[in-house]
């Protein structure tokens, strides 16, 4: 169940990117669609039989109806195979049922079987598979495998689960999901890395060879020769106008993708690049298609990872550092959504940047920036080096952006420099409130009308395909649990993306940990007799305090594996103490599918109240998980004392 709800959110997001813009869109289908399974565990209605037609539609529909970006303005921007793409509410209403429809059944089957054990034990046997699931969908993005591969996986699974009454449609049905996800998979020029599914075409620029990418459906980079930037694209060379031959040393360029930047910075004299880019496909395989073969340079230094963690595990200083397109989405920018490049782009991390600086050295980034982002960006580099940068804008402008380069010399004025920065001030990006698209700090409107449907329609398809309410208000504990679990998990794995990168890597490493912090709360509580609710709360939230008071900036300056360590004693003793809180109260329940339901359909609550975060910040988000667990432990006081397992 979980890999399937992993491959959804990877596979649609990379079709459709209308829901690039709208987080935990797919994860709040799919706890809705498992939370009407579970409260059918044993209805009549049967849902799991369907499971393979829906999938079927579900591939079908994204195959059919996918939302390309093809350009950054205009009246249609947005277009599907050879049309206009499908309305943006349109397209995610579908999606949304459709998902729900896909969970609901594989719901559905985990929650016969969950039935028929004490809760504990089916609880601990659905956390061990949910582990399993996590560490299968890890290996496939390690080995770059394509959806036919994921298809695979989940076709065998459906097919068993319909078992063993199984009709030959069901069999059909997922014989045609593999089918389009082989079709898919074998389309010439596409690839997929852990992070994009990326679209390379080969094309000629000026009479000249290039490459072009696409990421998820959205134009994101072109490989060009020296020649052609020099004629098309000359902001490449600006940096390099306030720097000596003699100056470039050593350079680092984050962001290094398919090697422009490090092919111009090899042609400007520079003896040694260090290349950072997190997508490894398009540093290790398309950045080899270049027309200008930057890295097969033995003056260039190759590096998979995150910028940011970089910045803060590399102890070279350099002549010149460089953040070159790393947010070359910022057309379609989740606000809400926790990107590669967050923290990057944080004043705090322009900082970490600056002390990388060597004597004499230069700062630059550069992008086609908004004209609030520039003023964002601006103030940003001021604050940190309290001087205004040197901004230099290309000729033109695209979809109302402005290419602009910006560049400051923490010793002084920038050489050769004719404009600084003179327009408004903007509030800077930071490591507590990574949001540097938002332009106000507020839940967009068009967020807050999503929110609100999705939330209202959950309860017409809760009572549609679950039943009546009455039956879920004896466990109204519950869902204040759900809701203040996601957020705990959803904040630890925000403090890890600022520790340690936010890679693909580190995001299993944390999903893991926490199914571990899970499972072995639930063996304590199996094993050994807990102290009364009221102890375990007490203690909960004396963690969440703890938590609250030690500053991230503090865990930042240790050594990486301290670093690990007293990160992992932080956020996993809260998750750890909250599933004791669960699994002592989850142990005497009467009806463990609806308990759990609720527990899901809690979770999505928690899922909506994440937006908060738009506003206030991620760390305002413990004191939200502090009162919800109150709020948990006062309607449980109503049920009178909790029985003990034995």
């Amino acid at each position: 169940m979980l890999f399937v709800e992993l491959a959804l959110i990877r596979w649609i997001s990379a079709n459709n990117v209308f829901v690039n813009t709208t987080s935990n869109f797919v994860l709040l289908a799919s706890f809705l669609g498992i939370g009407i399974g579970f409260l059918n565990a044993r209805g009549e209605r049967d849902y799991v039989r369907w499971t393979p037609v829906a999938l079927l539609v579900l591939v079908g529909f994204g195959l059919a109806f996918p939302v390309d970006l093809r350009a950054l303005s205009g009246p249609d921007p947005y277009h599907g195979l050879g049309m206009k793409a499908l309305p943006q509410n349109l397209s995610l209403t579908i999606v949304f049922v459709l998902v729900v429809g896909v969970m609901a059944g594989l719901g559905q089957a985990v929650a016969r079987n969950f039935v028929r054990f004490k809760p504990l034990n089916a609880y601990r046997l659905d956390i061990l598979g949910s582990l399993a699931g996590i560490a299968a969908f890890s290996l496939l993005s390690f080995l770059d495998q394509p959806p036919a591969t994921w298809g695979v996986i989940t076709g065998i699974g459906v097919a068993v689960l319909v078992l063993p009454r199984a009709r030959w449609w069901q069999f059909a049905a997922v014989a045609g999901v593999i089918g389009l996800l082989v079709v898919e998979s074998l389309l010439p020029g596409e690839m997929w890395s852990p992070y994009n599914k990326l679209s390379i075409e080969h094309r000629h620029e000026d009479g000249q060879p290039a490459v072009s990418v696409s990421a998820n459906n959205i134009p994101y980079q072109t490989a060009v020769s020296l020649g052609a930037m020099r004629d098309n694209h000359p902001s490449y060379f600006y940096p390099y106008r306030h720097v000596t031959r003699a100056d470039l040393g050593n350079v680092l360029i984050i962001g290094a993708g398919t090697g422009n930047d490090v092919a111009v910075a090899l042609s400007q004299g520079a003896r040694h690049v260090d290349a950072v880019e997190i997508d490894p496909l398009l540093l290790l395989r398309v950045g080899q298609a270049n027309p200008n073969q930057p890295y097969r340079s033995d003056r260039v230094s190759m590096h998979v990872g995150d910028g940011r963690a970089f910045l803060e595990d590399t102890r070279q200083r350099y002549n010149l550092i460089l953040l070159a397109l790393p947010d070359s989405m910022t057309a379609l920018a989740g606000q809400s959504a926790l990107r590669l490049e967050s923290f990057l782009l944080t004043e705090q991390s322009l900082a970490a940047a600056k002390s990388h600086l060597a004597p004499g050295g230069t700062f630059a980034m550069y992008n086609y920036y908004q004209p609030f982002l520039l003023s964002r960006y601006a103030t940003t580099i001021e604050d940190v080096y309290h001087q205004a940068p040197c901004t230099e804008l290309q000729p033109g402008s695209l979809g109302g952006r402005v290419l602009a380069v910006l560049t400051v010399h923490p010793g002084g004025p920038v050489p050769g420099c004719a404009t600084y920065w003179r327009g408004p001030r903007l509030a800077a990006a930071t490591d507590d409130h990574p949001f540097p698209y938002l332009q106000k700090d507020q839940i967009p409107r068009n967020y807050l009308w999503m929110l609100g449907a999705i939330l209202l329609g959950s309860l017409l398809l809760v009572r549609l395909g679950g039943g009546r309410f009455t039956g879920m208000r004896s466990y109204i504990d519950l869902a204040f649990m759900g809701a203040a679990f996601l957020l705990l998990e959803t904040k630890n794995i925000v403090q890890f993306a600022l520790l340690f990168g936010t890679t693909w890597l580190v995001n299993s490493l944390v999903f893991a940990g926490v199914l571990l912090a899970v499972y072995l709360a639930v063996e304590t509580a199996r094993r050994i007799r807990l102290p009364r609710p009221a102890v375990l709360y007490a203690v909960l939230i004396a963690s969440l305090a703890l938590t609250w008071v030690v500053p991230q900036d503090s865990l930042l300056a240790l050594p990486v594996i301290a670093r690990f360590f007293a990160a992992s004693a932080l956020a996993f003793a809260p998750i750890y103490l909250a599933n004791l809180v669960f699994a002592q109260r989850f142990s005497d329940v009467h009806n463990s599918g609806t308990a759990f339901a609720v527990n899901l359909l809690g979770a999505m609550v928690g899922g909506a109240l994440e937006y908060l975060s738009l506003i206030t910040g991620y760390r305002v988000l413990l004191i939200v998980v502090g009162v919800l667990y109150g709020l948990a432990f006062v309607t449980g006081l109503r049920r009178g004392p909790a029985s003990q397992p034995g």
